[in-house]
């Protein structure tokens, strides 16, 4: 019998053997649908609606974070393209250890993709949707896939207009009625309850409130700081120093305005797609905070053209609104130096693909600088109570200049985990920042100067003092991290830990891995692609840890996981860390890590199956996600479960746990019913 044919029988025997044990959860959170309306002349435009279930959330196009984003593919047809990227509403953004995520939580999401059709004749379009839905620490793939019947142009319509123009050129004519085809194609799915639209903003807050803490910082910089009372001191001259000073502030905050709005029009739609993943836009950044930082060091100055600022210095003697406007203008070229760094990392931050962000992020920057210059000219009195300007002004330029430094290595790493470079792996990534905050500290105590320093005792100052002493806590931290630590705290910051070299986990693990029976499989099929964390010795293929299971007489964990889950890695930071669960690994179970998300990795044709209607299944990604929801009925990750070597379950399922005696219980059910069945 051919070989395929044989694991598809073994798939349907454990499907009815594991059928009074499995769990009747598959869950279906999201409801699909697409339409397409004829907007005018030969335009169209493809509306894909998505009904979230209560509760759960579908991620974003443009999520940061582990999670996986929402891909639109519409297949390839002479009769139209596409116009512009696909639109979608607003989202909600968040920030966790693993990174930033974007999701909606509206109960209905509508996403909105432009066409211009370019045939007489109706044709239909075929798209499908990859997305990921979450809620409660479980994630669930919520794929779709159909067709949209789209109609023609009537010639008519196409060369009304057409006598006055080239017959080579392409021409839009208005109609007189709009015409609509909507076909609705949805998925068997559960009745699902809908909740009031929800619009949160917690991160845009928390970005302006940055924005404005670096405004602030701008303005303790040596050529900002010292200006101040001057500039106090001219509007207190004047006829109406408060209603001058109020000027003076506004034209501080509409000049970043427009660098604002500069900025969004580069950073618009779809650059955060280009920014999570080419490599291009990654080292450029990278390259950029790198001299920012040198700059800082005091090692030369980043400066504009001296003519510009003269210039502008000459147009301030009109006087009136315009020679305040010019006033404000000379503050910013003039201190372009030193508060570039500080305006560039808001920029950067803020290159996301949202229209509104770099401008929130201006506005912010900007309040931070205007603001003290007005309340100043309107309460001279406060002048008495300011620091007198001195090495301190450095010293914040210096600090800034190593936090740059190490946060121009997440720009770095993107692309290296992308692209696979293998170039910042996580113990090398670790060192430079061991060595970078470790200057840091020495720079602190005296030990190492820059060429704008001040001779100045350090004992005199007991705010360095302390911060010293915070800096080298925090490098004696990360010490660990060379050798395997976990490291939560900054996990998110860091490449994974599958890149880990020197891990002294794994080490340990490999070397009772000798002590397994030399028939049992030593290197994991796929494992040169796949990795557990922490040093965990498992398998990748559903068959293969079964036949080890067999030889060991142990019990199988399943873990089906995903490149993109953030909650699977939260629940093995937490819970497989730990040194019981762990020896519950080694020592009584056959681990079965099943990535469910996978899209590179083609199966050995031995390990190919064939799904219910007969056709094979050639990638691994797609075989695990058929196993799970065919033969445990589950589709939501992480999701974990303890097996027979029949397929079925002993103890599960288990989803987003990280009680580690929690986890325990759940082990040890399955492994105390795996003994009772073979003893």
């Amino acid at each position: 019998m051919n070989r395929k044919c044989i694991i598809s029988l073994f798939l349907g025997i454990l499907f009815f053997s594991a059928g009074d044990h499995v769990y009747s959860q598959l869950v279906r959170p999201v409801q699909w649908s697409a339409t397409c309306t004829t907007l005018e002349s030969n335009t169209a435009e493809i509306k894909i609606t998505a009904k979230v279930a209560p509760n759960w959330h579908l991620y974003s196009q443009y999520t940061e974070g582990l999670e996986l984003p929402t891909v639109f593919v519409f297949s390839p047809s002479k009769n139209y393209k596409l116009t512009g990227k696909t639109i979608e509403p607003k989202y909600t953004e968040s920030t966790d250890e693993f990174g930033t995520g974007r999701y909606f939580e509206q109960s209905e999401v509508v996403f909105r993709q432009k066409i211009k059709i370019l045939t007489e004749k109706d044709f239909s379009i075929s798209l499908s949707v990859d997305a990921q839905a979450c809620t409660g620490g479980k994630c669930v793939q919520v794929p779709f896939e159909g067709k949209v019947e789209v109609k023609g142009v009537p010639q008519y319509e196409q060369t009304q207009q057409d006598s006055t123009e080239n017959a080579s050129e392409e021409t839009d004519t208005s109609v007189n009625t709009q015409s609509e085809t909507e076909t609705t194609i949805s998925e068997n799915t559960q009745n699902i309850d809908t909740q009031t639209d929800k619009e949160k903003s917690e991160s845009l807050w928390k970005f302006f409130l940055l924005a404005f803490l670096g405004g602030l910082g701008g303005l303790l910089m040596p050529c900002v700081f010292p200006m101040i009372p001057m500039t106090v001191s001219y509007f207190l001259k004047s006829k109406r120093p408060k209603f001058d000073a109020s000027i003076y502030g506004i034209s501080i905050v509409i000049i970043f305005l427009i660098i604002g709005i500069l900025l969004s029009l580069i950073f618009g739609p779809g650059f955060a797609n280009i920014l999570s993943t080419h490599w291009i836009p990654n080292l450029l950044f990278a390259l950029i905070f790198i001299i920012f930082a040198i700059s800082l060091l005091g090692y030369f100055e980043i400066s504009l053209p001296s003519k510009w600022v003269n210039k502008s210095s000459d147009m301030e003697n009109k006087g009136g609104i315009v020679g305040i406007f010019f006033m404000a203008l000379t503050l910013v070229l003039v201190s372009f130096s030193c508060t570039l760094p500080i305006a560039g990392a808001v920029a950067l931050n803020s290159a996301d693909g949202s229209f509104f962000k770099p401008i929130l992020g201006m506005l912010g920057f900007s309040l931070g600088i205007a603001i003290p210059f007005t309340v100043f000219a309107f309460f001279p009195g406060l002048l008495k109570s300011m620091p007198k300007s001195g090495g301190w002004m450095n010293t914040l330029k210096v600090v800034l200049a190593f936090v740059e430094l190490a946060f121009a290595l997440k720009f770095i790493n993107v692309p290296d985990q992308t692209y696979h470079w293998g170039i910042l792996d996580r113990e090398i990534y670790l060192a430079l920042w061991i060595v970078i905050f470790g200057m840091l500290g020495f720079y602190l105590i005296g030990k190492i100067r820059f060429p704008h320093d001040a001779e100045i005792p350090v004992q005199k100052s007991w705010i360095r003092y302390f911060l010293s002493i915070g800096v080298f806590a925090f490098v004696i931290y990360l010490i660990p991290g060379m050798f395997g630590a976990p490291l939560k705290a900054i996990s998110g910051w860091l490449p994974p830990v599958t890149t880990q070299d020197f891990d002294v986990n794994k080490i340990v693990r490999e070397e009772s891995v000798a002590k397994l029976p030399q028939t049992v499989s030593q290197q994991a099929k796929y494992a040169d692609k796949l990795h557990l964390p922490y040093g965990i010795r498992g398998y990748f293929d559903y068959q293969e840890a079964i036949a080890v299971a067999k030889e060991l007489n142990r019990p199988v964990f399943i873990d089906f996981t995903g490149h993109g889950c953030v909650n699977c890695r939260n629940v093995e930071a937490a819970v497989w860390v730990d040194a019981k669960v762990r020896q519950k690994f080694e020592n009584e179970l056959v681990v079965l890590c099943m990535y469910v998300d996978d899209k590179t990795i083609v199966l050995n044709e031995e390990d190919q199956i064939k799904d219910a209607n007969g056709n094979i299944i050639s990638m691994l990604g797609k075989k695990n996600m058929y196993i799970q929801q065919n033969i445990y009925e589950q589709n939501s990750q992480p999701c974990y479960f303890v097996i027979d070597h029949d397929g079925s379950v002993l103890s599960g399922p288990v989803f987003y746990e990280r009680n580690v005696d929690n986890y325990l219980q759940f082990l040890d059910k399955g492994i105390a019913k795996f003994k009772q069945k073979h003893h």
